[in-house]
């Protein structure tokens, strides 16, 4: 068998004729298998020439990937945003150059963010050999907003198995919503990739735990059985009999005993797509690096470049030409074409032709998946917003919360949703009429029940919001650390998901200190591209949804009451309009000049408004203004921001029953910042309140003396 001829000018064979092919097994045909090592080389290289990255991954999965793309997923690289498409999501991220090389030889088209194609590659060779350099296409981990046909931003492990199950709960929804008899419009499986860190991570058996009890059988993860990760052997810190685990969670558990084997591999699929009644996870036994001669089986072969000697034997293995780097032999495009393009192009094509004629059946329905496809909202949606009196007793926060949110629900029906087992407390169970829950027996229901999995929830959220539907998740404010990993990728992803955070303070009382959310606003509100809200009563909360509902790459936090709050009188004090600047006035001077500027959030404007009469009465002039979004409030112009906060008034003092962290941004050097510096502590909220000074007198103090050290400086 002789060696691939090498051309002279360019990454692609000159010669007609087949390649003999080295590396794989023999019964291979020989096209597939130059396909895998051309998948393989490219690996190599583009990690060789990054000098950083996991060769090892993308080189032992190349036979398991090649052969899910060619021969099983209904995808179309021509458009890749075809709304039946199957759904690929690499959960071991590190593997990227597996994704990036598939993306490449499936000459995948590249959409742009009106949802429309470029005529450009999504990956060119340029953009792999530019792997996890600036601006590249290929960064170090797949993410979603950067290139066509990455369904997820994956890395973190675990999370992509986490969000594969939000996208196979999306496909069970809009079948049972929007399918008729003859018209099958969502019909599509999610396939995942994942390792051992993935299966090692908490997240992945939460969210296995959900899928098995929902019965996705539209969901297949491939578990790259290696035993190696960046420490070695996984015998060092993991010995679970996985299958067992994955039998007790009620799922499919088939098993291939070597990933070069494409008749196993070609056989665990087809049976995973006959599969009805329960997800399936196969067990694929591989070696890490399979091909590279001296460092398969090592952990150095998973975490950095093989190097040029090593490359330089293991081509030499493959019979496969040394220089030029990135080759791509004639005849592997093709063949991609010949198997997934073919087959992308006919799912294309017969959705387009489904599609038009469902719309002049139902055109209600089409009109609707059209809307939610571009995120954009119905004409109606906030017809339903209320508008609350007046009331000095007024509500918590989270319950006028729960009524607005069924009133947007009602007028948007891809919005779904659930909490962590909390919605009698978190008041986020929708009850209009036809809402039900979401069930194995009912995938039409728009109650999603995640039980207590808050950190699945989060990525849950996240594919269901991938799927475009409009998701939302729900649980205390304490447990969003339990989330922060999710929260932060749907922040990187640019997803409008809405995360609901109820018991926002001490003021939740006697759980004491475990369950009183202290640093936690502060954490989010320093995570890019989230928007914290912390409403200050049941209009706030009217105005912070019709602020956000429009948002389409924003991702949102409500952070709601336990505690009744009072509901303003706007006939008196500023409108809550104002919430969608971020920050508005409440209540001023009365010729508009203040002395003294209290700034609160949520439940502290009202007792801010208190301290602020207090002082009235004596005849200093006071300002309140609420900032129910910090972040939104930074991004108005300066003019705006001066006019709620003059930069002349340097006597300020904020108020939130949380960390005092950040404030200072806003009170400056010369005010105060009144907040928790402990945990809390367990008892009644007014007992609570009084210890920690949040009570109109002893803010009130604090301003004095602020105001007081302000009119000192100034006379010196």
């Amino acid at each position: 068998m002789s060696s691939i001829t090498t051309p002279s000018t360019s990454n692609r064979a000159t010669s007609a004729s087949p390649y003999p092919v080295s590396g794989v097994p023999g019964d291979i045909p020989e096209i597939d298998g130059l396909c895998i090592n051309t998948i393989r080389t490219l690996s190599m290289d583009a990690v060789q020439a990054a000098k950083s990255g996991h060769p090892g991954t993308p080189m032992a999965l190349a036979p398991v990937a090649y052969t899910l793309w060619q021969e099983f997923l209904r995808f179309d690289p021509a458009n890749p945003l075809c709304p039946s498409r199957d759904r690929f999501v690499l959960s071991n991220g590190h593997a990227g150059m597996l994704l990036y090389s598939l993306l490449h030889l499936t000459k995948t088209q590249a959409v742009n963010a009106e949802y429309q194609l470029t005529g450009k590659p999504s990956v060119s060779i340029d953009d792999i050999k530019g792997f996890r350099q600036l601006d590249t296409r290929c960064p170090g981990h797949p993410e979603y907003h950067w290139t066509s046909g990455i369904e997820t931003t994956t890395g973190p492990l675990g999370q992509g198995l986490a969000t594969s199950v939000g996208m196979a709960m999306a496909e069970r929804w809009l079948a049972a919503r929007y399918n008729r008899p003859g018209f099958e419009l969502f019909n599509y499986r999610v396939w995942s990739i994942c390792g051992d860190g993935c299966m090692m991570e908490g997240i992945s058996g939460e969210a296995a735990s959900l899928a098995g009890h929902l019965k996705l059988s539209n969901l297949c993860w491939i578990y790259d059985n290696n035993h190696i990760t960046i420490e070695g052997h996984t015998t060092l810190a993991y010995n679970d009999d996985v299958g067992t685990r994955y039998l007790g969670y009620g799922w499919n558990v088939l098993r291939v005993s070597d990933a070069n084997d494409m008749d196993l591999l070609r056989r665990a699929y087809a049976a995973a797509a006959a599969t009805t009644d329960r997800p399936t996870l196969i067990i694929v036994d591989s070696r890490i690096g399979w091909g590279a001669p001296t460092k398969e089986d090592t952990s150095a072969a998973h975490g950095e470049p093989l190097g040029e000697e090593e490359i330089v034997g293991t081509k030499k293995f493959y019979r496969w030409p040394a220089d030029p780097k990135f080759f791509v032999p004639d005849g592997v495009m093709e063949r991609f074409q010949s198997g997934v393009g073919a087959r992308g192009a006919t799912l294309s094509k017969e959705w387009d032709a489904k599609f038009a004629a469902y719309s002049k059946a139902f055109p209600k329905e089409a009109k609707e998946i059209n809307q939610m496809e571009t995120r954009k909202l119905p004409d109606d949606w906030a017809a339903d917003l209320p508008v609350f009196p007046a009331d000095a007793k007024g509500m918590a926060t989270r319950i006028s919360g729960g009524k607005v949110l069924n009133a947007v629900a009602k007028r948007v029906p891809w919005m779904v949703g659930g909490a962590a087992d909390l919605a009698p407390s978190t008041k986020t169970l929708m009850t209009f009429d036809g809402t039900g829950s979401f069930q194995a027996e009912s995938y039409g229901g728009r109650n999603m029940h995640f039980g207590i999995r808050e950190h699945a929830m989060g990525a849950i959220c996240n594919g269901l919001t991938l799927s475009k539907l409009r998701a939302f998740g729900a649980g205390f404010l304490i447990f969003s650390d339990y989330m922060k990993g999710a929260i932060r990728l749907s922040a990187i992803m640019d997803l409008p998901v809405i995360y609901i955070f109820t018991h926002d303070s001490i003021g939740l009382g006697e759980d004491g200190p475990t369950h009183q959310p202290i640093e936690q606003i502060a954490a989010l509100r320093a995570t890019p591209q989230v928007l914290v809200f912390r409403p200050a009563d049941a209009n706030e909360v009217t105005e912070c949804w019709r602020t956000v509902m429009p948002m389409v790459h924003q991702v949102v936090v409500m952070a709601l009451s336990r505690q009744d709050l009072p509901t303003i009188d706007r006939t008196k004090y500023g409108a809550a309009s104002g919430v969608s600047r971020g920050a508005y006035i409440v209540s001023d001077a009365p010729d508009g000049k203040p002395d003294l500027i209290f700034i609160g959030t949520g439940s502290e404007v009202t007792l801010c408004m208190a301290a602020h009469e207090l002082l009235a009465k004596e005849g200093i002039k006071v300002r309140t203004v609420s900032m129910p979004c910090c972040e939104l409030f930074n991004q108005q112009d300066q003019a705006y921001r001066d006019s709620v906060l003059p930069p002349s008034v340097r006597a300020r003092v904020s108020v939130e029953a949380l960390s005092t962290f950040g404030w200072d941004r806003y009170v400056g050097l010369d005010g105060d910042a009144i907040g928790m510096t402990s945990f809390g502590a367990s008892a009644p909220i007014n007992v609570l309140l009084k210890k920690f000074g949040f009570q109109p007198e002893a803010v009130a103090a604090r301003a004095r003396a602020v105001l007081a050290r302000v009119k000192a400086s100034s006379t010196k």
